[in-house]
């Protein structure tokens, strides 16, 4: 049976009440093996894969996270919709620790991530203007509503390098931009979950004041550490009814996202990019025979 909906997250996500764990599955991909073993479990009637982004243990920095990997291996489970949970730092005033943001545009300042499944003969170009799913984000932001969980509907995340966090001019700059929110792990994932057709969307979980702001303490690990347990915490309570309110989704364009995207003549699509992308886009090259 397929699994629909994924979450990319904190290994804690899953221990949840009410969440029947049915396996623990390694699945090997053209990219290597995903970040760890991708759990299945069985919530609120759905199937839900969950794969800790860090791996267990956070032992991947967020420049080491084997997107391709991971995205591929997730659609190649069957799942249409993922949920993204991504702790960040607050660009804003009044986007304050603890607040969650379901973000609805992205700036790359990333460098050395692989960020595309294109290339190797294989030429495309799929839109990301939108880079987060607005209907997921929507029944996302109903659950917040009901929880009455302080929420953001929308802002704008700078997707930053790291592993070291901003230096005071850079956070400055970020924040003239007028961005909401400084993080590190929302690139590339969605951007390739877009090329992979996949349903995308990220709860940004503000674990401090990146260090714009001038009259409290510097952000650290221990101050990051402490507000995102209780963040965790607090999306391990919604989770079961986060996967009813996305169950009753319909189709969606993220998922005929590469309808007219490759440019590549089918024909002249090398043996290897093809084995390794017919999970995505055979159905493309079946229909142009």
């Amino acid at each position: 049976m397929d699994v629909r909906h994924a979450v990319i997250g904190g290994s804690g996500l899953y221990t949840m009440d009410g969440a029947k764990i049915l396996e623990e599955r390694e699945v090997p991909t053209p990219w290597g093996l995903p970040s760890d073993l991708v759990t299945i479990a069985e919530i609120a009637g759905e199937r839900v894969a969950f794969l800790p982004r860090h791996g267990r243990g956070h032992r991947l920095l967020p420049s080491e996270v084997p997107s391709l990997a991971n995205i591929w291996a997730l659609k190649s489970l069957g799942v249409q919709q993922i949920v993204s949970v991504s702790a960040v730092g607050s660009l804003s005033e009044g986007i304050a620790p603890g607040h969650f943001v379901l973000c609805d545009d992205l700036v790359d300042r990333t460098s050395r991530r692989p960020s595309t499944y294109f290339g190797g003969g294989i030429t495309g170009h799929v839109s990301f203007a939108e880079p987060f799913c607005p209907g997921l984000r929507g029944k996302i932001g109903e659950v917040f509503a009901r929880h009455r969980h302080p929420f953001h509907p929308s802002g704008t995340y700078v997707c930053m390098e790291g592993p070291a966090f901003s230096t005071r001019a850079e956070s400055r700059l970020h924040a003239s931009w007028n961005a909401a929110l400084i993080g590190m792990t929302a690139l590339p994932e969605a951007r390739l979950a877009r090329e992979a057709e996949i349903c995308y969307a990220t709860i940004a979980m503000v674990t401090d004041y990146d260090c714009w702001k001038t009259d409290g303490e510097d952000v650290s690990v221990e101050m990051v550490i402490t507000t995102m347990k209780g963040n965790t915490a607090a999306v391990r309570r919604m989770i079961p009814d986060i996967v009813s309110a996305i169950s009753g989704r319909g189709d969606c364009p993220c998922r005929q996202a590469a309808a007219h995207a490759i440019m590549t003549d089918p024909a002249m699509i090398p043996l290897e990019a093809r084995r390794k992308l017919a999970l995505f886009y055979g159905k493309y090259w079946q229909a142009a025979r």
